[in-house]
């Protein structure tokens, strides 16, 4: 599992990330999703740690903590969910029954 950091400032990097985390544990990871056109920071980070126990403590003591400006959400990464090759949902296009 790792844990979600959000709201954070767009010039983050992951150094800054590991630093932060190292004092809560061992940072085994550190992910930061860009734009894929501008290549700039969406605002959000991934960071997995070693154990459950050193990401609670994290989230614990930065969750609503001020940083770089912002006021820090971090929380446990929830799972990513398949949304299947349609985008999510919704109409997959074509006209289906006759009422168009």
């Amino acid at each position: 599992m790792s844990v979600y950091i959000g709201n954070l400032a767009y010039e983050v990097t992951e150094d800054d990330l590991k630093s932060v985390f190292t004092d809560y544990g061992s940072v085994k990871r550190v992910h930061i999703p860009t734009d894929r056109e501008t290549g700039r920071s969406r605002g959000f980070a991934f960071v997995e740690m070693d154990t459950d126990a050193e990401e609670t403590s994290a989230i614990e003591e930065l969750d609503g903590a001020e940083w770089m400006g912002r006021d820090l959400k971090v929380n446990k990464a929830k799972p990513r969910e398949n949304s299947g090759s349609f985008g999510g949902g919704g109409r997959r296009g074509g006209r289906s029954g006759g009422g168009y």
